[in-house]
């Protein structure tokens, strides 16, 4: 009795069964256009920001490490570069690890 209401339920026409074919997939369309602009095209644009940033570095800006460690840029090489992080203190980084280019002067009140 049960299995011959089942079967009453269903759709008559096969163009019924293919707009709602369709109509499955958009949440799924939906969620991702979502995702699209929360997360990845926020995370693009922060990447962009990031490697220009390292492209305009140059001698004698002030930055922030990955590590948290501040210091004033003396040299550049294409992959690395020597920060000053005490007066006769320098150590050699990779540029991917600068984080933060700081103001002009904001060594000094450190």
């Amino acid at each position: 009795m049960w299995i011959s209401n089942v079967f009453a339920q269903a759709p008559a026409t096969g163009a019924d069964t293919g707009a709602g074919g369709l109509m499955s997939f958009l949440p799924l369309v939906l969620m991702f256009a979502v995702l699209y602009f929360i997360m990845i095209r926020p995370q693009m644009k922060r990447q962009k920001e990031t490697k220009a940033m390292l492209e305009a570095l140059a001698v004698g800006d002030e930055v922030v490490t990955v590590g948290g460690i501040i210091g004033k840029v003396t040299a550049l090489k294409d992959q690395y570069a020597t920060v000053e992080i005490a007066s006769g203190t320098e150590v050699q980084i990779q540029k991917g690890a600068i984080t933060t280019v700081l103001p002009k002067g904001t060594l000094k009140s450190v």
